[in-house]
């Protein structure tokens, strides 16, 4: 039973994951260049709630963000 558990843990993970990359995709489309500005902004806020998950969470987004800017396209994009 413990091995099934460890999966479900790990699935939802990984399905958490490519949420965290859908919102940071999404943040990157809606603003642009200050997409980390507003998802820092957002991290800021949570924190002083004192809502941690959603803190940790926008701190994940932020990261992805990072990573999305950092790729810069080696040619034209058509």
């Amino acid at each position: 039973m413990l091995g099934n558990d460890l999966a479900d843990h790990y699935r939802r993970l990984m399905i958490e994951d490519r949420e965290i990359w859908a919102c940071a995709n999404l943040l990157v489309q809606q603003h642009g260049e200050n997409a980390w500005f507003v998802a820092a902004r957002r991290a800021d806020e949570l924190l002083a709630q004192g809502e941690m998950e959603g803190h940790r969470t926008f701190r994940r987004i932020l990261a992805r963000i990072k990573e999305l800017e950092a790729v810069k396209p080696d040619g034209p994009l058509h």
